[in-house]
């Protein structure tokens, strides 16, 4: 360690320190607030596979990295078990895998906004109905009979709406009914974190650098990593 400090100040030390803030381009709000945004696209794809992604343009999330709400969602989305939206949808047939998250790129997360996306794999039935198919609210409340409890109305189940329902679901019921689960993927991350394989020096380093852009001091080793804090109004 000593040899390898020595090295860092001999390379390091020349370089001059200017005393200007680290940029940030927070002002720029609202980057995807454009009509071409709130549009349905239909991309053809090279291989046979049918997916739908739906994607939501959020307010920059970065500072909220001791909370990570989006890590929260994303897992809560993600879930398989009973009354899970992939559950549901793979009893119907239309969809054989889901995943939803940030990439917690420079591209996906930055301090003009933050991206959150949902993906659904589809068969071929799936996306038959992935837009265009109705039925009366009945049939679908057993699933989330939080959203649909005493409705009786016809609405268009399809596959975007089922996700889009357990978003609101989830907005619905609020943050407060589940610190229990937050504590269970502190729990989970903790463990992966004490446990995680021996990574190769240089993209540890990498690493590193990157998050002394983006974390406080304490945080270098496990801010990207780690939840810290249960913040409801998060």
């Amino acid at each position: 360690l000593d040899t390898l400090e020595k090295w860092v100040t001999e390379i390091f030390s020349e370089i001059p320190n200017n005393g200007l803030p680290k940029p940030s381009f927070g002002h720029l709000t609202q980057p995807f607030d454009t009509p071409e945004f709130h549009k349905l696209y239909r991309v053809v794809p090279i291989r046979k596979v049918h997916s739908l992604t739906i994607t939501w343009a959020l307010p920059p999330q970065e500072q909220y990295y001791r909370v990570k709400p989006l890590h929260y969602i994303s897992w809560l989305v993600g879930h398989e078990g009973k009354g899970s939206v992939l559950s549901f949808l793979r009893k119907k047939f239309w969809a054989l895998a889901l995943y939803g998250g940030n990439g917690e790129t420079g591209f996906e997360q930055n301090s003009t906004y933050s991206i959150f996306s949902i993906s659904v794999t589809l068969t071929d039935e799936g996306y038959k109905h992935f837009y265009e198919v109705w039925c009366p609210a009945a049939a679908f409340s057993c699933c989330f009979p939080n959203v649909w409890k005493n409705e009786c109305v016809p609405f268009c189940l399809q596959v975007a709406h089922v996700v889009f329902q357990y978003v609101k679901m989830l907005q619905k019921r609020g943050p407060d009914q589940r610190q229990v689960i937050w504590e269970e993927i502190q729990k989970i991350e903790a463990n992966e974190f004490h446990y995680q394989e021996q990574t190769d020096p240089v993209d540890y380093v990498e690493n590193l650098c990157e998050n002394m852009q983006l974390f406080q001091k304490e945080d270098f080793l496990t801010g990207d990593q780690l939840l810290f804090e249960y913040k409801p109004e998060v």
